[in-house]
């Protein structure tokens, strides 16, 4: 029997406002109201006064003073420069990762793909975020590399609010299905170079199209 260690009711909170971030439900400039919240989610303040914290820490939210936390508002600096401190994890995470892909790490990948494909075509953008967080993660974790991997995380839950708005996207979503497929096809010929321009270019994709979602709003 494998144990599965139960969610704190910290991590349950900074999971649930996580989620109504990445759907909009906490729009940005929404004021976030802790006795609120705590009724809402059936806690007392204290989860989540610490689940907030965590995501000031990670820019999801600021603290005003006398106004207490808000929804931070989107905005392209930010997003260049944490997609550009991606950019640079990322390529050194893949260059580690390939030479040591097995078989059922190239089937682990395919699987999760799929799953954000299939997600995509129904637009269920929550489980298409978790299914391609999935995806790229496999790939990480396995240069074998903790620290940078916990980076990464760390990287991602700042971005998870731009990257649904990217989803949201039908021409989006498809082009995600063909990123991805070039990825796997590099993945799988053992070309690190390939695979890391392969990410590059589907990370810069994305960047290019919230940019304008967010200079048109």
């Amino acid at each position: 029997m494998t144990f599965v260690r139960p969610k704190t009711a910290q991590e349950a909170v900074l999971s649930e406002l996580r989620r109504m971030l990445v759907t909009g439900e906490l729009a940005p400039g929404e004021p976030l109201r802790q006795e609120a919240l705590a009724e809402t989610l059936g806690v007392s303040r204290v989860p989540v006064r610490e689940a907030l914290k965590v995501l000031e820490g990670e820019g999801a939210v600021v603290h005003e003073p006398h106004k207490g936390y808000v929804v931070a508002e989107l905005s392209v600096d930010d997003l260049v420069e944490v997609y550009r401190l991606r950019e640079i994890l990322e390529a050194e995470a893949i260059r580690v990762a390939v030479p040591r892909l097995t078989q059922d790490d190239l089937d682990a990948l395919a699987a999760a793909a799929a799953e954000v494909d299939t997600a995509g075509r129904r637009g269920d953008v929550t489980a298409m975020t978790d299914a391609n967080r999935r995806f790229h993660f496999l790939l990480f974790d396995a240069a074998g590399m903790p620290r940078l991997s916990r980076t990464l995380r760390q990287l991602w839950d700042a971005t998870d609010v731009y990257r649904s708005v990217y989803f949201s996207g039908v021409t989006n979503r498809q082009r995600v299905k063909h990123e991805h497929h070039d990825l796997l096809t590099a993945l799988r010929a053992g070309d690190a170079a390939a695979a890391v321009q392969a990410q590059h270019a589907h990370r810069d994709n994305s960047v290019t199209a919230v940019t304008a979602a967010l200079t048109r709003a």
